[in-house]
């Protein structure tokens, strides 16, 4: 079981996430809405999450910007991208994203990721 923060500006992406996740084991360590949101909620988090779901288009502050000021935070901190833009993959990657996935999102292929990255 992974504590998973999940970052997306769509409420009913983070109910869908929320029972996946759920089904998976996992327990969810906090959630946030944008960016700035994304960081300020990270901070906060004691235990730290082992993992953190991030959207790219949000409002206030980007997934990638968010993703580079939560790595300057703790260096340690793996996310993974998920966004229906794929044009951002390469800017999600470089930014610290340890992996980008694609909406809409199979629990089978979110699973297999998690199992992927948790275990780094």
């Amino acid at each position: 079981m992974a504590r998973i923060m999940i970052v997306d500006d769509d409420v009913f992406l983070h109910k869908v996430l929320e029972r996946i996740l759920a089904i998976g084991g996992h327990e969810i360590a906090g959630q946030a809405y944008n960016g700035a949101e994304a960081i300020e909620t990270f901070s906060k988090i004691n235990p730290r999450p082992d993992l953190i779901l991030m959207d790219h288009r949000m409002p206030v502050m980007n997934g990638s910007r968010a993703t580079r000021e939560l790595k300057r935070i703790d260096t340690k901190v793996k996310i993974v991208f998920i966004s229906a833009d794929e044009s951002v993959h390469d800017e999600a990657i470089d930014s610290g994203a340890l992996d980008f996935l694609t909406k809409p999102i199979r629990a089978k292929t979110l699973f297999a990721c998690l199992d992927e990255i948790l275990s780094i």
